[in-house]
């Protein structure tokens, strides 16, 4: 019998990052889970799937009755066709893309799900706070911070908008300072609106795939970025989609491995954004 949700995680050459993460799954409060793997860091010494700690992470899951399937992929054909690949991995109602160097609290995928089932819209997101940016201040973003009222409906997003320009309210520690501002706890849940979430975003697996999934990364450069926006932008123009707060997800702030940042999906690819949101609410 397939799991609730399948944990989707797309790594490269991050081995102890990659098992800090493993680790915050072994202790989530929500238990009905499998973990897809797809690693592409090939035949060298520091790659994820030959270290120890990322090893000793994968048996504590399995001895928890957790399915852990891990796929070598030695070919590089960008992030996008490795999102796909995971997509059609995926056998869960509901899949939960994580990138592999978060920081987990315990409730994130619990309160997630609740988001996506409660709203019946297309994802729910805990974007990534950089606590090394704690001090930094958050006045410049915080006009764009938006709750939704009511159910999440869908929404149409595209380059240069004003709602576009929401990305920023992701940056650095700004969903830190904006959490404590309005003096949420663990225990409470705002929802709200996004541009799009980086790193930890639960979708509900058929939506996705309705609108296309990753597909479009035959259309891309293997040296994009951006996929993860411009599947989130297709799905919440039909059916919605939302960030939550508390965010409870850490990026562990290491250099990224995709440096290359001139090949941006959601701008090369625009018009496979629809120009206007369904009128039917998120179902």
């Amino acid at each position: 019998m397939a799991a609730a949700v399948d944990v989707l995680i797309p790594t490269y050459r991050r081995p102890a990052a990659l098992a800090v993460t493993l680790a915050c799954l072994v202790g989530q409060t929500f238990r009905d889970f499998r973990v897809v793997i797809a690693d592409q860091s090939g035949d060298v010494a520091d790659g994820s799937l030959s270290a120890p700690e990322f090893e000793a992470a994968v048996r504590v899951l399995r001895l928890q009755g957790h399915e852990v399937e891990i796929n070598r992929r030695v070919v590089r054909a960008g992030m996008a066709e490795q999102r796909q690949f995971l997509l059609d991995r995926a056998e869960a109602p509901f899949a939960l893309f994580l990138d592999d160097d978060v920081i987990l609290e315990p409730w994130v995928i619990e309160r997630l799900l609740a988001t996506v089932r409660e709203h019946g819209c297309g994802f729910a997101g805990s974007a990534l706070i950089g606590p090394n940016f704690e001090g930094r201040s958050f006045d410049d973003e915080a006009h764009l911070f938006e709750v939704w009222v009511g159910r999440v409906r869908p929404e149409t997003v595209l380059p240069g908008t004003r709602e576009w320009a929401r990305y920023t309210l992701h940056s650095a520690a700004n969903l830190l300072h904006l959490q404590r501002r309005l003096g949420l706890g663990s225990g409470d849940r705002v929802v709200y609106k996004v541009a799009w979430v980086g790193g930890c975003v639960l979708f509900d697996r058929r939506k996705l795939e309705a609108c296309g999934g990753y597909g479009f990364w035959r259309r891309l450069p293997p040296d994009h970025c951006g996929e993860d926006a411009l599947a989130q932008l297709r799905v919440m123009a039909r059916y919605g989609g939302c960030g939550i707060l508390p965010s409870g997800a850490y990026h562990q702030e290491l250099a990224t491995t995709l440096p290359e940042r001139r090949h941006n999906a959601p701008v090369l690819l625009e018009g496979l954004i629809p120009a206007r949101a369904s009128n039917s609410p998120a179902s």
